[in-house]
C-alpha cells in the first residue's frame, strides 16, 4: 500500500515539474517584455492577487500560509529567471533579516550580508543591489529608529513590507543540559528567552552577549560545554543542533522589515498602506489639524512617531506617518493636499499587518 502511494506522489511530482517549467518558460518571456519596457520585475501587489485567488479556490488541506510558503518559492524563482535580482540586507548570514529576506527572494537570489543598516541604504542607493531588506520594528521592543532616520535622509522608495514570526532556537553540541556552562547570543534574544533560561537551567550559565544570533552559533559550535540561543536559519548554517525550539516567552513576538528599492511605485491593490514623513509648521496645533484630517476622511492611521528633523540647532521634529490606503487613491489625494508642500512620500505597498 504505501509503495502504492509512493508511485502516486512520483507520478504528481513528474506533472508538477512539467507544469513548473512551463511557467518558467511563460515567466522568460514576460521578463523579455518587462526590460524592452523597463518594468518593474518585483510586483508585490500582483503576488498577492495570486495569493488570494489560490486561497480561493483551494478545495484542499492548503490553506492561505502554506500556499503563501509555496508560492513564494515560485515567484522567488520566477524573478530570477526574468531578471537576476541582488538584494542586500543587514547582515549577518543567519540572522532574522536573512530570513526575511529569503521569505520573498527565495534561495537563488544573489544576497550581500552588510554590517549596518546604514550600509544596506548606502547599498540601494548607489544601486549597488536592486532591494534592500532592513527592520523597522518589533512588537515587542518597539520602533528601529535608525531606519526611520535614514528614510527620511535617503527618500528611497518602500516597495513591501514582510512580518516574521520571531522564533529563537536554542542549539548546542552538548546533548545534556548539565554540560552547558556558558550561552552565547544578543542582548535582546537573552531578554526575550528569559522565561527558558530560568526552567531549564538549574546551576550557573554564564550568558555572553555577542553581536549576532549567526556569530553565537559560530562561538558554540567551536567551544566545548557552549550553546547558541539562535535563529533556526543561523543553526542550520552552522550545523548545530538545535536542543529546543520555539523557546521565545511570547507566542506573539514578530519583526517587520521593510522592502527598500529605487523610485519604486506599487499599483492600487485595493489592501495598501502608506508611508509618508511629514515636516509641518512650527506652530500651535498643527500636527492636530494634520491628524484631524484624517479622521475626517475616515482614513486609519497605523502609526505616527516623531523624530529630530536635525536642522541647525533648534528642536524640531519630523513625524513618520502611516496609514491605510494608497497614495494614489482620490480619498488619499484630497486629504494629503493641504499638506502636498509638507509630505514627502516614501512608499505604498501591500499592507501585511
Amino acid at each position: 500500500m504505501l509503495e502504492e502511494f509512493r508511485k502516486e506522489i512520483d507520478q504528481l511530482d513528474d506533472e508538477l515539474i512539467k507544469l513548473l517549467n512551463k511557467r518558467m518558460d511563460i515567466v522568460q518571456e514576460v521578463g523579455k517584455l518587462k526590460r524592452s519596457d523597463k518594468s518593474a520585475i518585483y510586483r508585490p501587489e500582483r503576488e498577492k492577487a495570486i495569493i488570494d485567488r489560490l486561497t480561493a479556490n483551494s478545495q484542499g488541506i492548503l490553506n492561505r500560509a502554506a500556499i503563501e510558503a509555496i508560492f513564494f518559492e515560485i515567484f522567488a524563482v520566477s524573478r530570477n529567471y526574468e531578471l537576476p535580482e541582488r538584494i542586500a540586507y543587514l547582515g549577518p548570514e543567519g540572522s532574522f533579516t536573512h530570513q526575511a529576506a529569503e521569505s520573498r527572494y527565495g534561495a537563488m537570489s544573489d544576497y550581500i550580508p552588510l554590517d549596518s543598516i546604514t550600509s544596506v541604504f548606502e547599498s540601494v542607493k548607489t544601486s549597488r543591489a536592486r532591494f534592500g531588506v532592513v527592520p523597522i520594528e518589533n512588537n515587542q521592543e518597539g520602533t528601529v529608529q535608525e531606519t526611520i532616520d535614514l528614510l527620511a535622509m535617503h527618500k528611497l522608495s518602500i516597495a513591501a513590507e514582510i512580518v516574521l514570526p520571531i522564533h529563537f532556537a536554542f542549539a548546542s553540541k552538548e546533548e545534556n543540559l548539565e554540560n552547558i556552562k556558558t550561552v552565547y547570543s544578543r542582548d535582546i534574544a537573552f531578554r526575550q528567552c528569559k522565561n527558558f533560561l530560568n526552567d531549564y537551567f538549574k546551576h550557573p550559565v554564564k550568558l555572553v552577549p555577542v553581536s549576532s544570533t549567526s556569530r553565537a552559533c559560530q562561538i558554540a559550535g567551536e567551544e566545548d560545554g557552549a550553546a547558541a540561543i539562535c535563529a533556526p536559519i543561523a543553526a542550520r548554517q552552522y550545523t548545530l543542533p538545535i536542543l529546543y525550539s520555539n523557546i521565545q516567552d511570547s507566542a506573539d513576538n514578530q519583526t517587520r522589515f521593510l522592502i527598500i528599492s529605487q523610485n519604486f511605485v506599487n499599483q492600487v491593490s485595493g489592501q495598501d498602506k502608506t508611508s509618508v514623513i511629514a515636516n509641518l509648521p512650527d506652530e500651535p496645533g498643527s500636527l492636530v489639524r494634520f491628524l484631524q484630517n484624517f479622521q475626517n476622511a475616515g482614513i486609519n492611521l497605523c502609526k505616527v512617531e516623531s523624530r529630530p528633523a536635525k536642522e541647525g540647532t533648534t528642536f524640531k521634529y519630523v513625524f513618520f506617518v502611516e496609514f491605510e490606503g494608497h497614495f494614489n487613491e482620490p480619498k488619499v489625494q484630497n486629504t494629503i493636499q493641504p499638506y502636498k508642500n509638507n509630505i514627502t512620500w516614501l512608499g505604498s505597498y501591500v499592507q501585511l499587518c
